[in-house]
């Protein structure tokens, strides 16, 4: 028995994957992704910190090169920090849906997890920082 306000979470993914049936791979693939994102930007607030510096950054980017491809990489390794909080987030979902209480084996997933982000804004970090030393140096 289930207490009140609670759901039913197979007969509730039973319905949206009912209703999708319809609908082309591609767009239930895009469609989730969607809500992913949506997902993030609401609950997490490193990501929603991560996407206001590549909201800002995309325009610095013009501005720190004129080569197409160098643009491209500036811009490339702010979203693989994004792809990779995400992955983070959902490991560390996954963890707390598992056990709520503190387990150390956990800490140890999710610290891989944090370190996996850290070394992606290292990366980005020195993307950037030879972009600039290049266009000012």
């Amino acid at each position: 028995m289930r207490p009140s306000g609670q759901f039913d979470r197979e007969a509730l993914r039973a319905q949206e994957m009912a209703s999708d049936l319809g609908k082309p791979h591609i767009i239930r693939a895009f469609a989730a992704s969607v809500a992913g994102l949506a997902n993030a930007i609401r609950t997490e607030a490193a990501f929603r910190t991560e996407v206001a510096v590549l909201a800002v950054a995309i325009p610095v980017s013009f501005v720190l090169t004129s080569d197409f491809f160098r643009r491209g990489e500036l811009i490339a390794s702010l979203l693989a920090v994004l792809a990779i909080e995400l992955l983070n987030t959902s490991v560390e979902k996954l963890c707390d849906h598992t056990t709520p209480r503190i387990d150390p084996a956990i800490k140890i997933v999710k610290d891989l997890g944090s370190a996996a982000v850290f070394c992606a804004l290292l990366m980005a970090g020195a993307v950037w920082l030879g972009a600039a030393l290049a266009r000012f140096a």
